[in-house]
């Protein structure tokens, strides 16, 4: 699996097959029990203390459902990157907490408490949040769960213009087919730990792969079974047979 630089890739597929796990591979939080992971060119399962940290202030991470600081602010959450990690004096902070929050349009609610805002208006901080430093590389888990057509339409689109802007490089976990296919270059479906199908969006479109046509257009019938394996359902239940 390659993230090129200035891309937006998806990882998709059923849940359980391995999607969260490459993140937290990237991100250094588990290790590969086999293969290498490359970020920037180092090995993200050699890299200790200072050095995997220092790695990490350069990726950026939309949690699912947001994952805002709820005691703080809406203008402390999208500051405290910059406060944690950099000796920058306030008034730059405040500006560039304004610019972000600009360019989430949400700049009108930098006073207010994650508990004051919608859902998608909290995905929408937590964007300008993710992006605060200017990362290389930014990650999103399940970006679209939740929300309602018209935040969903929103975070597509900030997705693709902010990874356009800062030149970075975008990884989106969804399982919003459609929605994902407008903005991404590239899109890879794993199952059982395994990429199985890849391509760009047009590719995935007009795939004939079982799993793949299965998946985008969420058929009941296919690879991926409705029913988890089990004994034959007539062996598990009594039934008394008898005339009226």
């Amino acid at each position: 699996m390659t993230i090129p630089r200035g891309k937006v890739v998806a990882i998709m597929g059923i849940s359980g097959g391995g999607k969260t796990t490459t993140l937290r591979l990237i991100g250094g939080q588990v290790k590969a029990s086999s293969g290498t992971v490359l970020v920037d060119g180092r090995d993200v399962a050699k890299l200790q203390g200072q050095a995997l940290y220092d790695l990490r202030r350069r990726m950026g991470m939309l949690f699912q459902f947001g994952a805002l600081f709820t005691d703080m602010s809406v203008y402390d959450n999208v500051a405290f990157q910059m406060r944690e990690h950099t000796d920058l004096p306030a008034d730059l902070i405040h500006d560039l907490v304004m610019m972000k929050l600009h360019a989430v349009g949400l700049r009108g609610v930098a006073h207010l408490m994650p508990s004051e805002l919608s859902g998608g208006m909290a995905r929408r901080v937590a964007l300008a949040r993710a992006v605060a430093l200017d990362p290389m590389l930014i990650m999103y888990d399940e970006p679209f769960a939740g929300l309602d057509p018209i935040s969903l339409s929103i975070i597509g689109e900030l997705i693709r213009t902010l990874n356009d802007a800062l030149g970075a490089s975008s990884i989106i976990v969804t399982h919003d087919v459609q929605e994902s296919l407008k903005i991404v270059d590239y899109i890879y479906f794993v199952s059982g730990g395994r990429i199985v199908a890849e391509g760009t969006a047009d590719e995935i479109r007009q795939s004939q792969a079982e799993y793949v046509h299965q998946f985008i257009w969420g058929e009941a019938d296919g690879p991926v079974a409705f029913h988890y394996p089990a004994s034959p359902y007539r062996d598990e239940i009594h039934v008394v047979a008898g005339h009226a």
